[in-house]
This record gives structure tokens, sequence and C-alpha cells, in this order.
């Protein structure tokens, strides 16, 4: 999934103008962004073919800050250059319940152990390994 260079002409008013010495041009980063979205990779195993993967990893996080990615997704879809659904999920982590140990709260004082196995009574639990035969 990459897009031609002649494709990119007709989105090209949705990207920022570039300035000053560029050195990765915005086809490229787009190409890099629609290659990590089609193959799942980590931004650091982008083939090397569209540049340094921090490069493209920051303009896109700075596109997305902006709106940029949006418009540019957008504008894929109305000129029918590419389809693609974009979804996300979202975890809201307010609702998961903390031990309260790992809250910061004081700890209670560390139990101490019978002094002997008689006072201590029976084990709590037994633990049991069973092998299942296939």
């Amino acid at each position: 999934m990459e897009i031609t260079p002649a494709q990119y002409e007709r989105i090209k008013d949705h990207f920022p103008k570039q300035r000053g010495n560029v050195r990765v041009p915005n086809l490229q980063v787009l190409n890099a962004i629609l290659y990590v979205a089609e193959h799942g990779c980590k931004w650091r195993g982008l083939p090397k073919r569209y540049g340094n993967w921090h490069t493209i990893y920051t303009r896109m996080n700075r596109w997305a800050k902006n709106g940029v990615l949006d418009g540019v997704f957008r504008a894929l879809q109305e000129e029918q250059i590419i389809r693609v659904k974009i979804e996300s999920l979202k975890l809201d982590s307010t609702i998961v319940k903390v031990h309260p140990d790992g809250t910061g709260a004081l700890k209670k004082g560390a139990l101490s152990p019978s002094v002997s196995l008689a006072e201590a009574g029976r084990p709590k639990f037994i633990w049991l390994p069973q092998v299942l035969e296939p």
C-alpha cells in the first residue's frame, strides 16, 4: 500500500508546507505511516528505504496532534486512492482497581511465623501438581 507521486499531487494540499532543510519528503513519510499501519510493525522495524524511523515517528506524531492525519486520511478516502478503516480502542485506567499495597499505603507488619509446626496447625492449602495424559 504505497501512494504514487501522481496520487500524492491530488492530496498534497492537506499537508503543511515544508520549510527549511527537509530530508524526508511528505510522500515518503505518508508511505512509511501506511507501511506501519498495513504490516503492524514497530517504528524501529521500518525498512531503511523510508528513512530514519525516529524522524518518521516524530512527524507522524506532530501531524496527529495537529489534525493533519485526519484530513489526509479523509482526502485519501474521498479521492478513492485507498480505502482505510481506522479503529481505535481506549481503556480508561480509572476503573481498574489497584491493590492497597500498589498505591503506596502503609503495609501491616510481617506475620510472625510460628515457632513449631505443631502450633501452626494444618497447612492452609495443598498444592498438588498433576500431569494429565492426552
